[in-house]
């Protein structure tokens, strides 16, 4: 019996994964099925749903409900300047080689809210670099994109952020980039004149520029294999000769369809470089 009903369970999500492909042309269906499992059951008391077969009902019906659901599906925790010791890294070694370029386009995949967008202005800025520097900030959900854009995060939130910038060799203060009100702070939006926020689908969008670094840390664990490997044939397709990509601290190009395209440039921290063309 218990089989039966995880058979069941699993021919459920399957059937929401692919409704929601159908109706609204986002594509789960790559991305790690254990995750997704916990999510979605996560979300089914908000949507006074008992299975995954309402839910779907719901979904089908009513695009509201599938917006408030897309918040359960793509995950939205990050930091600023999350793991130091990359930023740092990006710093010593990455930047004295981005200096050589007489301007700079960077991606950031898959940056959810924007913490890891503004990590990057910043650390460009204190670099001398965003002033020819275009970022590019791309996620498939409208909502992390609209807060991403608009800058602001709870003040809550500062010390935290502000340790890690120390600890990625820092030449300035946190404080310099953002004005605190009310409980929030709201980050200079000289920043923000240096990115461009699009919604874009690693699963089923294509390149649309040239980029020196490819920054996208801790997405491709959500990913199954063949979904990976997608994403790092457009990080590849992208890159400029010799460019950069950084992945996540538990991330790694190793088994990828993909590996033989890169060299590892500070392994520690998973910087990668493209290959020379042969």
């Amino acid at each position: 019996m218990p089989d039966r009903k995880a058979r069941t369970a699993e021919i459920e999500q399957r059937l929401l994964i692919d409704a929601i492909y159908h109706r609204y042309h986002y594509d789960f269906r790559g991305y790690a099925q254990a995750s997704l499992k916990r999510r979605l059951h996560a979300a089914l008391p908000q949507f006074d749903c008992k299975t995954l077969s309402q839910l779907q009902d719901r979904v089908l019906h009513d695009p509201v409900v599938f917006s408030a659901l897309l918040q359960y599906l793509t995950v939205q925790v990050s930091d600023m300047f999350r793991d130091p010791s990359y930023f740092q890294s990006l710093r010593r070694e990455v930047v004295p080689l981005l200096r050589t370029y007489p301007s700079l386009k960077v991606w950031v995949a898959g940056c959810s809210t924007g913490e890891e967008v503004y990590s990057l202005a910043i650390l460009l800025h204190e670099e001398g670099l965003l002033e020819r520097s275009l970022i590019y900030a791309t996620d498939i959900n409208p909502h992390a994109l609209r807060a991403a854009e608009s800058g602001v995060f709870d003040l809550e939130r500062v010390p935290a952020f502000t340790g890690n910038h120390a600890r990625s060799g820092a030449r300035s203060s946190l404080s310099d980039y953002y004005m605190a009100r009310y409980g929030r702070v709201v980050f200079d939006k000289a920043l923000r004149e240096h990115i461009v926020f699009s919604d874009h689908s690693l699963a089923t969008d294509s390149v649309f520029a040239e980029v020196h670094l490819v920054s996208c840390r801790n997405v491709l664990i959500y990913f199954e294999r063949e979904l990976q490997d997608r994403a790092l044939g457009l990080f590849r397709e992208a890159l400029c000769h010799l460019g950069f990509l950084g992945l996540g601290s538990k991330e790694s190009l190793r088994f990828s369809a993909h590996a033989e395209a890169f060299g590892e440039f500070v392994a520690d921290d998973r910087i990668y470089r493209k290959k020379a063309a042969r």
